[in-house]
This record gives structure tokens, C-alpha cells and sequence, in this order.
């Protein structure tokens, strides 16, 4: 690839999937939303974690809030709290927001029309998070020949590639191809409650913490909280 843009949330997957890129590509655009996501701080986070890569940072925003139905975009909706994964029960969570992922491919590919860009990059998977409809396989391919027949790109002659190359991995491999990417997650946030300082009782908390055990490696981010006497 020539050039590429990461949808970047600057959460485990995507900081994985920014190193996957900046290994592929000659030039990688880091893409954030700013969606009136109550975890608002992975806004800063991503931001700081962009700042020590040197990559610029386009931030779009667009209130989903407005959709509302989603305890991420809606005060009124409490963020289910679990002791255990297997507590979580089966169905669409919560934290679902209505159809974010398509709404971001949708903006990603405008900007990468405008940008002259052939290629996105996600870091969408299904694995570890089985209810949630758009981040599968079919959704990515579904939503690359909507872009493609949406777009001016095709008339070029070009297709837009959508690029998601850990849609079949656990969070715990996506954290060990990062590691071999030498990626920093340090700055990487997870969690649901918007708190920089892991909840522990959110799925997203309890995800993570799952990964990192497997991944027999200490989390960044607490590594990093711990020497600065905030844990």
C-alpha cells in the first residue's frame, strides 16, 4: 500500500491495527470519530499515542447520541457491570451502538475519495465479541462494495480495499501480533465508563484483562499507571 487510512479509536484492536499499517504502508492517516461516545477520553488517549508516533490525527465528528440506544452514546443507559465474562449473557448488548461501524466506513470512504486514498485499515473482530453485527467478515465485505459502487473510485478504474486483517483473531493473538509490531498501548484505553484507570466491572475491562493474561504479558496501561502512582 501507498498510502492508508486507520479508523483509529486508539483501543487494542485499532492501535494494533495502526502498527499493522504503519508496517504495510507508506503513509498511514490516522482516522478518530468523535461520536458523543460517553468513553470520550479515548479521544485524548488516541490523540497522545498519535503525538509520540508523529501522526497526524483527523478527528470527524458526528453525534450519534441522536440515535441514542446505546449505553456508550446514552447517559440514561447504565453500562452493564459483571464480576466474570461468563456472567455476560447472550443478544445484542448494550453497548451496541446502531450501526456505528457502517456510519464510520461510510465517513472513512468519503474522506478516502476526497484524499485519493485506495485502502482502509479496521481492527474488527468477531471472536471475542460474537453479538456485536458489525464487525464481521461479511459486514466488512458487504460494506467495501457499497463504498466501491457508492464512490467515484471505481469510475477511476480503482477499488477501495477495506482491510481488516484481525477479524478472525482473539483479543489475546490481536495483542501478541501487536507485540511483534512493537505496539505501545500504554496510552490504549478499553474501558466502557470512560475512565483512564481500568473499572474492572465492564465487559470491555474484563476483555482486556482476559487478553493480556493469555497474551502472558502485563498490560501496558497499568504498567504505566502503576510508575505513575496512580494503581
Amino acid at each position: 500500500m501507498k498510502s492508508c487510512i486507520v479508523l483509529f479509536s486508539g483501543g487494542i484492536d485499532s492501535t494494533t491495527a495502526l502498527y499493522w499499517a504503519i508496517n504495510q504502508a507508506e503513509k498511514v492517516f490516522p482516522l478518530t470519530f468523535d461520536y458523543g461516545q460517553r468513553h470520550r477520553i479515548e479521544i485524548e488517549m488516541s490523540g497522545r499515542q498519535l503525538k509520540r508516533l508523529n501522526l497526524p490525527q483527523k478527528l470527524i465528528k458526528v453525534d450519534l447520541s441522536q440515535i441514542g440506544g446505546s449505553s456508550l452514546t446514552d447517559e440514561k443507559i447504565p453500562v452493564p457491570e459483571y464480576t466474570t465474562l461468563s456472567e455476560i449473557g447472550r443478544g445484542l448488548p448494550s453497548t451496541y451502538v446502531p450501526f456505528r461501524n457502517g456510519i464510520f466506513f461510510a465517513l472513512a470512504a468519503g474522506w478516502a475519495e476526497r484524499m485519493n486514498i485506495h485502502h482502509l485499515v479496521c481492527g474488527f473482530n468477531v471472536i471475542d465479541s460474537p453479538e456485536y453485527p458489525d464487525t464481521r467478515k461479511s459486514f466488512v465485505e458487504a460494506m467495501e462494495e457499497a463504498v466501491n459502487q457508492g464512490t467515484h473510485i471505481k469510475r477511476k478504474g480503482r477499488r477501495l480495499k477495506i482491510h481488516a486483517p484481525f477479524v478472525d483473531k482473539k483479543k489475546s493473538e490481536i495483542i501478541r501480533i501487536g507485540l511483534s509490531l512493537r505496539a505501545d498501548y500504554s496510552y490504549s484505553v478499553s474501558c466502557y465508563r470512560g475512565q483512564e484507570i481500568p473499572c474492572g466491572t465492564c465487559s470491555s475491562c474484563l476483555l482486556r484483562e482476559k487478553a493480556w493474561a493469555e497474551a502472558g504479558e502485563e498490560d501496558h496501561l497499568l504498567r504505566r499507571l502503576h510508575k505513575e502512582g496512580r494503581l
